[in-house]
C-alpha cells in the first residue's frame, strides 16, 4: 500500500513538473526593422548563449528562450539593441543606423578596410540592394547605382551585356575588368552564373591607388564578389523567389503600311522628280511601278489603297512583322537557403534556379545555381574555410549571327523583322511563303525563322576558394596581430556551342545550309601566400600585407563547321555527314591549347596617424609567360592620402557634419594584352595563285597547292599596356547619415597599346603586332544618396 502511495505521489509530482518545465521556454516572435522597412539578415541571439536566429526575408523572426532573459538583435551598420523579454512572446524592434557605421569595413584586395580609412575610390552595394528588384544576374541589380560605371544589358536571356569602369583605355585588348569571387580571380567570363541572392556585397575598384595591387589585371578596374557565410545561431531556412513579366519597348517603332509606301513614293520622287511624283501626290499608275517588283502579293495588298478610285491607305493591310517574333517576357526565379553555426562552425548552403524566357520567340535561359560557404575554428590560432560556387545553364539563343552570309547582317530577329515593309505579307494567296516579301533583294521573310536558325549553348561553371589561417597572436602573445592565409581557388569552365542555319534563313540569305559546332574547356587556378601585421603605436596605426600570388591558365578548344548537311534534323550532332572532300562545303576542324602563367609580389601598407591623416603604399611586381624574355616583369606602385577634416579639433561643432575627407591618390595598373605566343607571329595557310576566285589574301581557293605563310613579323620586344592614373575625391555625409556621398575627379594615361602595324612587304610580311598607341581618359564622378523623409516605424 505504501509503494503504491509513493508511485501517486511521484506521478503528482511528474503532472505538476511537466508545465512547470514547459514554462521555462517560451515562443518570443517579432520583425526587426529600421526607418525603410524590414531587415534580412539580423541577427537575435540570447545573450550569453549561442542560441539565436536571423531573420527572414520580410523581417521576422521566431526563438524559443527562457522567460527573463535577455535578447542581443544586431545587424552590420545599426546599434546593437539589448532587450529583455519578461515573459512577452511578441517583440517586434526598431534598429537604429550607427553613428559609426563609418568604421564598418569594405572589402578591398586581398583583405578588409575600415570604410573611414579608405583612400582610393571604391563603389559598394551591399545584398540589400540586390534584391530590391527581381534581376537574373547581378549587374542587373547594381546598374546605375556606383557612379562611374557603365553597364549595358542584353535582351537576349542569359547575356550580360558589357561593363566599363571610367570609360575604355584599350583599343585591341579587352576592356572589361578584372573580377574576382570570394578572393579567387576568374580566368574567364563575368558573375553571369552566380546567383544574385547568393552574393553578400559588390565593391568595385576605380582608381590606380585601389586597383594597383592586382598589379596588371587592375587596369580596368576590379570587380570583387563577396558570396553570403553562415552566422552563429540555429539554422535558418530562407525561401525568396519572383515571376516578372517583360515586354520589349521600342523607342523608335516602325511605320505602319501607308507610311512606308508614302515614304517609298518620296524616295522614288527624289531619285527622279520628272518621273515620279511627291510622296503626298500619289498616282496608281505610279505605285504600279513602284511597288511592282518580284513580290505580286505586296503589290496587290497597296493596290487595295486604290479600290474606291482614290487613295485610301487605310485599307492596306498592316502586317505587324516586329509583333510576330515579339512575345511577353516571363521569367521565374527561386532560391532555397539555410545558413546558421556556432562559435566553431557556421554554415551557408544555398540552391538556386532560375527560368526566362525572353522577348524574342526563340530565346530562352534556364540556369541552376548551387553554393556551400563552411567556415570553421579549428582551434584559437587556426580557421579554416571553402566556398565553392556550382552553375550549370542551357541558353537558347535564337537567331544566330555565326555562319551569316554577310557580316552586316540583323544582330536578331527582330532587327530582321523590322527590315521588312508593313505592306507586305508572309504568304501569297496559295499559302505559299514568299521568301522575300515586298519584293526588296536581301530581305527575307522571318516567318518561322526560330525554326531555320538556332544556336545552343551550354554551359557548366564551377568555382572553390580554400582558405587557412594563422593568427600568431593566440600562439605567442609578442606576435598580436600577425597572421598568415593561404588561398587556393580552382576555376573550372566548359561551354559547348551548337548552330544550325538552314537555306532559307534569313542569316543565309538564300544559300546552303551550315553548321557549326565548338567546344571550350577552361580550367585555370591561383594561389595567394598572404602575410599581414597590423600594429598600434599610441597616435600611429600600420596595417601591412605582403602577397606572394602564381596563377595558371590553360585554354583548350575544338571547333567543326560546314556547309550542305545532308538532313537538317541533324541539326549540328553529325558533322561526320559533310563531304571534307567537297570544296564547295566548305568544312573546316581547328583546334587549339593555350597555357599561361602569372606569378607575381606585392606589398602594402596603410598608415594612419591620429586616425585622421591617412597614408597607403602599394607595390607590385608581376611576370607573365606570354611576354619575351626581357619584357617579362614589370612593377606596378601606387599612393594615396587622406584627410579625415571630420576629425580635426575646428570641425567639432560641427555635429551636422558627419564625415568630410579629402582623397589623393596615383598609380600605375597594368594590361598583359599580349595573347600567348603572340610573340612569335603568325602562320596562316594559303593556296597558290594558280587560277580560281580569289580570297581574302588574293590567293585562290580552289587549288591543291597548299603552303603556309608567316603573316605577322614576330615582335619579341612585345611589353604590357599601361595605365597611370590620377584621381582626386572628396566623401561627404551630413545630418546622421540621411545626405552622404562623393565627387572623384580624375585622368588616366594609356601607353604602349597593342596594336597591328602595316610594314614594307619587302620584309617578308604585311604586318606586325606593336606596343605603338596611346588613350587619355578624363571624367568626374558625383555620388549622392538623400533620405529626404524618414519615419519612426
Amino acid at each position: 500500500m505504501n509503494v503504491l502511495k509513493k508511485l501517486a505521489l511521484f506521478l503528482m509530482l511528474l503532472c505538476l513538473a511537466i508545465p512547470g518545465y514547459a514554462q521555462q521556454q517560451i515562443a518570443v516572435s517579432g520583425v526587426i526593422s529600421d526607418v525603410d522597412g524590414p531587415i534580412i539578415g539580423a541577427s537575435i541571439v540570447e545573450k550569453g548563449t549561442s542560441n539565436g536566429t536571423q531573420t527572414g526575408m520580410d523581417g521576422q523572426y521566431r526563438l524559443r528562450v527562457s522567460p527573463n532573459v535577455t535578447l542581443e538583435v544586431s545587424y552590420l551598420g545599426y546599434v546593437t539593441q539589448r532587450v529583455a523579454v519578461n515573459g512577452r512572446t511578441t517583440i517586434n524592434i526598431t534598429l537604429a543606423e550607427d553613428a559609426k557605421a563609418l568604421d564598418e569595413v569594405v572589402v578591398v584586395g586581398y583583405g578588409v578596410q575600415k570604410k573611414s580609412d579608405v583612400t582610393g575610390a571604391i563603389g559598394q552595394v551591399t545584398a540589400k540592394d540586390l534584391v530590391t528588384k527581381p534581376v537574373s544576374n547581378a549587374f542587373e541589380a547594381i546598374q546605375g547605382k556606383i557612379a562611374g560605371v557603365d553597364i549595358t544589358t542584353s535582351t537576349r536571356p542569359g547575356e550580360l551585356g558589357s561593363i566599363s569602369i571610367r570609360g575604355n583605355r584599350s583599343l585591341t585588348a579587352s576592356n572589361a575588368p578584372l573580377y574576382v569571387v570570394d578572393g579567387v580571380v576568374l580566368s574567364a567570363g563575368g558573375i553571369e552564373n552566380i546567383n544574385p541572392y547568393d552574393i553578400e556585397s559588390i565593391n568595385i575598384l576605380k582608381d590606380a591607388s585601389s586597383t594597383a595591387i592586382y598589379g596588371s589585371r587592375g587596369a580596368n578596374g576590379v570587380v570583387l564578389v563577396t558570396t553570403k557565410r553562415g552566422k552563429t545561431g540555429t539554422m535558418q531556412l530562407n525561401y525568396s523567389g519572383a515571376l516578372t513579366y517583360e515586354n520589349l519597348h521600342d523607342m523608335a517603332p516602325p511605320m505602319s503600311a501607308s507610311d512606308y509606301i508614302t515614304w517609298r513614293r518620296w524616295a522614288f520622287h527624289n531619285s527622279n522628280p520628272e518621273a515620279y511624283n511627291q510622296g503626298n501626290q500619289p498616282d496608281q499608275t505610279q505605285d504600279q511601278t513602284i511597288f511592282g517588283g518580284s513580290d505580286l502579293t505586296a503589290l496587290n495588298n497597296v493596290m487595295k489603297g486604290w479600290a474606291g478610285g482614290s487613295w485610301d491607305g487605310s485599307k492596306v493591310e498592316d502586317y505587324d512583322w516586329t509583333g510576330l517574333v515579339t512575345k511577353t517576357g516571363v521569367s521565374q526565379t527561386h532560391t532555397l537557403s539555410a545558413s546558421g553555426g556556432t562559435d566553431k562552425i557556421k554554415s551557408f548552403v544555398s540552391f538556386g534556379y532560375l527560368n526566362n524566357e525572353g522577348t524574342q520567340i526563340g530565346q530562352t535561359y534556364e540556369r541552376y545555381n548551387g553554393s556551400v560557404n563552411v567556415d570553421i575554428q579549428a582551434t584559437k590560432w587556426f580557421t579554416m574555410g571553402a566556398s565553392i560556387n556550382g552553375s550549370w545553364s542551357n541558353q537558347s539563343y535564337g537567331f544566330s549571327r555565326t555562319g551569316q552570309s554577310t557580316t552586316s547582317g540583323p544582330v536578331d530577329i527582330y532587327s530582321a523583322a523590322k527590315q521588312i515593309y508593313r505592306y507586305a505579307l508572309p504568304y501569297d494567296e496559295n499559302g505559299t511563303l514568299i521568301d522575300m516579301p515586298g519584293g526588296v533583294n536581301s530581305v527575307y521573310n522571318v516567318m518561322d525563322e526560330w525554326e531555320k536558325s538556332l544556336e545552343k549553348r551550354q554551359t557548366l561553371r564551377a568555382l572553390g576558394s580554400f582558405y587557412g589561417n594563422v593568427n600568431f597572436g593566440e600562439i605567442w602573445n609578442p606576435l598580436n596581430g600577425l597572421s598568415y592565409q593561404i588561398n587556393f581557388g580552382p576555376d573550372f569552365r566548359y561551354y559547348r556551342k551548337g548552330v544550325f542555319i538552314d537555306s532559307k534563313s534569313v542569316a543565309r540569305g538564300g544559300g546552303n545550309n551550315y553548321a557549326d559546332w565548338e567546344y571550350r574547356r577552361n580550367f585555370s587556378w591561383v594561389l595567394d601566400n598572404i602575410l599581414s601585421y597590423t600594429k598600434d603605436i599610441a597616435i600611429h596605426h600600420f596595417d601591412i600585407t605582403l602577397l606572394q600570388s602564381s596563377s595558371k591558365d590553360d585554354y583548350e578548344t575544338s571547333r567543326m563547321s560546314g556547309q550542305k548537311i545532308p538532313k537538317p534534323s541533324y541539326l549540328w550532332n553529325n558533322m561526320g555527314s559533310i563531304d571534307v572532300t567537297n570544296s564547295d562545303n566548305k568544312a573546316s576542324i581547328s583546334t587549339g591549347l593555350r597555357q599561361s602563367s602569372l606569378l607575381s609580389y606585392g606589398t602594402r601598407l596603410n598608415y594612419a596617424l591620429w586616425d585622421k591623416y591617412l597614408l597607403t603604399l602599394t607595390g607590385r611586381l608581376d611576370g607573365a609567360s606570354q611576354l619575351s624574355e626581357g619584357h617579362k616583369w614589370a612593377s606596378f606602385p601606387s599612393a594615396a592620402l587622406g584627410w579625415r577634416i571630420e576629425q580635426e579639433e575646428f570641425m567639432q561643432n560641427f555635429d551636422w557634419i558627419r564625415q568630410l575627407k579629402l582623397r589623393f591618390g596615383v598609380g600605375v595598373t597594368g594590361n598583359a594584352a599580349v595573347d600567348p605566343y603572340a610573340t612569335l607571329g603568325n602562320i596562316r595557310s594559303f593556296y597558290l595563285p594558280f587560277g580560281g576566285k580569289s580570297n581574302y589574301l588574293a590567293y585562290a581557293t580552289n587549288e591543291p597547292y597548299a603552303f603556309a605563310d608567316a603573316v605577322y613579323m614576330a615582335n619579341p620586344a612585345l611589353t604590357w599596356e599601361k595605365t597611370t592614373q590620377y584621381n582626386f575625391g572628396l566623401d561627404f555625409g551630413f545630418f546622421k547619415g540621411r545626405i552622404n556621398g562623393s565627387i572623384d575627379v580624375y585622368q588616366s594615361h594609356t601607353n604602349d597599346l597593342l596594336m597591328t602595324m602595316n610594314i614594307p612587304t619587302l620584309t617578308g610580311y604585311a604586318q606586325t603586332l606593336s606596343n605603338v598607341g596611346k588613350t587619355k581618359n578624363n571624367g568626374v564622378e558625383v555620388s549622392l544618396n538623400v533620405v529626404p523623409v524618414q519615419t519612426r516605424s
